[in-house]
């Protein structure tokens, strides 16, 4: 009996922030992989090894948390005012299934270094020593990312000592810039609403600030569905009922935001949106043991991705969390402390982050022009991956 035999393709396993993903250039995948489709999504669950019933993803190179179940693939961009376009691939672990509806923002901070690598960005804006400038199109959701990579002696830098809480080592500081989050044609806040009641059945009615900046989230009160803010990974993710509550909520949130049509939709729209809640500013011990002060931080936040709450905070999340911040009056702005605010500092599970943004009210409506933070990036492993030629 004859089995088919493997398949090596060019990658590069990257850490982006407090996510790792495989990255590949466009042109390396098998030609019937370079567009949208089946052959496409197949590959990319067989080399993250989903879906996987044991949730381990031994079988692959992911792993087996929301965080490490992650795809990236590169281009030269189509247009001449940016370097590169970037699309983002979500791999369910348990299920057969590639979700293509969002962007990751921590792998974001790693699109830059990989597409100089890569190739990709013109060797005429890379300098000598300095900071290379990528601009990136992110193909999920249309919008415009700019990444400030660190060179020296005309490579990447990318060891430093700028410490990033739920990262263990230091690196080089990128500073990533979120171009109009939220195009002005668009509606920041879905139902017109800074904040909305929303009403979930077995739950209740909550308090909720439902926005699409960075990537759409539902804000709720921590205090509403019996928490502080200050939980960790295993005050949530241990418990099967918790769990199912804050999926509801999400499906509920997602119906009122107009992202699906009927709640049976959300299970094939597990990425987006996402669902966080917030407390006031209290003390707390870290996952690593630091110990995060009241006074040091604004406000907690804490989310959950893919089903479980995430270890640190989602880049893109946290770009939501920085939008509706600056905006006076919705749940995250009060539970810093309303007013007007340009950056805020809050606590995670793993630390503290700060992301800042700048917000207009123009016309009736919400707009913000940028959100910024602070990541960093570097490459783990670069080779092949090898999958069985019959796997897409």
């Amino acid at each position: 009996m004859s089995f088919p035999g493997q398949i090596k393709i060019p990658a590069t396993y990257m850490r982006g922030g407090t996510s790792k993903g495989v990255f590949f250039n466009l042109r390396d995948l098998p030609e019937n992989c370079q567009v949208a489709g089946s052959a496409r999504d197949n590959l990319l669950l067989r080399v993250i090894g989903s879906p996987d019933p044991y949730g381990k993803q031994t079988d692959g190179m992911g792993g087996a948390t929301s965080s490490t179940s992650k795809t990236v693939i590169l281009a030269k961009a189509d247009s001449s005012d940016h370097d590169v376009d970037y699309l983002f691939g979500q791999v369910a672990i348990d299920k057969a299934f590639v979700d293509w509806s969002g962007n990751c923002g921590n792998l974001t901070a790693a699109v830059g270094a990989f597409a100089i690598y890569a190739g990709l960005v013109d060797k005429s804006n890379i300098p000598e020593n300095g900071i290379c400038t990528v601009r990136i199109w992110q193909k999920n959701i249309g919008k415009t990312i700019v990444s400030h990579v660190p060179i020296t002696n005309g490579q990447v830098q990318e060891t430093g000592d700028f410490e990033l809480d739920g990262v263990t080592f230091p690196a080089a500081e990128v500073p990533v810039e979120f171009i109009a989050p939220v195009d002005p044609s668009e509606a920041m806040f879905p139902t017109g609403n800074i904040i909305d009641e929303l009403e979930v059945p077995g739950i209740g009615v909550l308090q909720a600030t439902m926005i699409n900046a960075g990537i759409p989230t539902i804000f709720i009160n921590a205090e509403e569905i019996g928490y502080t803010g200050t939980e960790l990974q295993d005050d949530i993710n241990n418990n099967e009922h918790k769990l199912a509550d804050f999926e509801k909520i999400r499906a509920y949130g997602a119906l009122k935001m107009g992202l699906i049509t009927t709640i049976d939709e959300a299970q094939n729209r597990q990425h987006t949106p996402k669902v966080a809640f917030v407390g006031k500013p209290l003390s707390y011990i870290a996952s690593s043991g630091k110990q995060i002060a009241a006074n040091e931080i604004d406000l907690n936040v804490r989310a959950l991705s893919m089903g479980k709450l995430h270890h640190a905070m989602m880049g893109t999340a946290a770009v939501a969390i920085g939008a509706a911040a600056a905006i006076p009056g919705t749940i995250v702005n009060l539970a810093a402390g309303g007013g007007d605010r340009e950056n805020v500092n809050f606590g995670h599970p793993s630390g503290m982050l700060k992301v800042g943004a700048s917000a207009s009210y123009t016309d009736g409506s919400w707009f913000i022009e940028k959100a910024t933070m602070s990541r960093s990036a570097r490459i783990l492993m670069e080779g092949w991956v090898r999958v069985p030629s019959d796997s897409f």
